[in-house]
């Protein structure tokens, strides 16, 4: 027995021996466990927050038509993120075409603060280094690879840095996927609402708001940027630049096709329910293809855990009572 046990220890795997590593492979586990528990058990209402975001931004609309705006208290927040910006402009990083396009991604990610432009730019700065001296700390530090080479060290380190400067972005980048998927789904659905409120005789404007509120519960996403957008077309003087804002905002062809037709039945005095019930048509099928095309990859995708799970199981249900007889037989 501890003879097994100082094998265990002798055992190294990065400088941890397999008692640390089984002791860290339960920890992580019992977080997952509480992690999966914790959302099962908080059911949140897919609108809370999303009202205060819409409701802050008819109040920068109506602040910016009448060019009355208060003065409102600096937070801890707001001085973290004025310290923020302050050493990125002595860095000279902060730059209008960097900062716009982060505002656009964050946009669609459905980050839509100003202060998040800031926070994003000073994390793509930081969390090099950050990244990179935990590197460090673990491999110089904690002696974690000691049996590694120097130059398998510097790899380490400089694979952390370029970790550190492209996990902002990633971040990001995820949660504009999951967003725009979600987006996707729902957009049928809401061109077929879209098209009984124009024949009904609502405006496009009141459209959007009801469409938004139908849509709530089942399409969040999509129901906060129609509901946004309609309150831009309510107070913005060009109602092209609401239509512009929300292609923008969501990265989605599909969108801006809609956008694009809103646009022109607008300019040239179209039909809209005709228009978008033709759209309507076309991303339905479109959806329908895309599930008949998975379903189609299914038998391929099944293969491989086909062959490494359920086959062994049904070769030990089937083949097991025989074994057995016959090794009984034997003795």
């Amino acid at each position: 027995m501890d003879k097994n046990m100082d094998l265990a220890n002798d055992a190294l795997f990065m400088g941890l021996t397999a008692i640390d590593l089984v002791t860290i492979l339960v920890i992580v586990g019992a977080l997952a466990m509480l992690t999966a528990v914790w959302s099962v058990a908080t059911v949140k209402d897919p609108m809370r927050g999303r009202v205060k975001a819409l409701q802050d931004r008819r109040e920068q609309l109506k602040a910016g038509i009448t060019a009355s705006r208060k003065r409102t208290k600096v937070a801890k927040s707001a001085e973290a993120t004025d310290q923020m910006r302050s050493v990125l402009k002595k860095l000279k990083v902060l730059q209008d075409e960097q900062a716009k396009e982060a505002s656009i991604r964050l946009a669609q990610a459905g980050i839509r603060s100003k202060d998040a432009v800031i926070k994003l730019l000073f994390a793509r700065l930081v969390s090099p280094f950050v990244f990179a001296g935990f590197t460090a700390f673990l491999v110089f530090g904690m002696g974690v690879g000691a049996d590694y080479s120097q130059t398998m060290k510097t790899g380490m380190f400089c694979a952390a840095l370029l970790l550190g400067y492209k996990a902002p972005d990633i971040f990001i980048t995820n949660l504009v996927k999951k967003r725009t998927d979600e987006i996707r789904k729902g957009l049928p659905d809401a061109l077929d609402l879209l098209v009984i409120c124009a024949e009904a005789g609502l405006t496009v404007d009141a459209a959007f708001n009801r469409v938004a509120k139908e849509l709530g519960k089942g399409f969040p996403e999509l129901a906060d940027e129609f509901a946004l957008t309609a309150i831009e077309l309510g107070f913005l003087t060009d109602r092209r630049e609401a239509y512009e804002n929300l292609a923008r905002r969501v990265d989605l062809e599909a969108l801006r096709g809609v956008v694009t037709t809103l646009i022109q039945t607008e300019k040239y005095g179209t039909p809209l329910a005709s228009a978008l019930r033709v759209l309507s048509a076309e991303f339905r099928n479109e959806r329908m293809m895309k599930a008949e095309e998975k379903a189609a990859r299914l038998p391929a995708i099944m293969t491989i855990p086909l062959i490494l799970f359920i086959l062994p199981v049904l070769f030990v249900v089937i083949l097991g009572p025989a074994a057995c007889s016959i090794s009984d037989a034997m003795l």
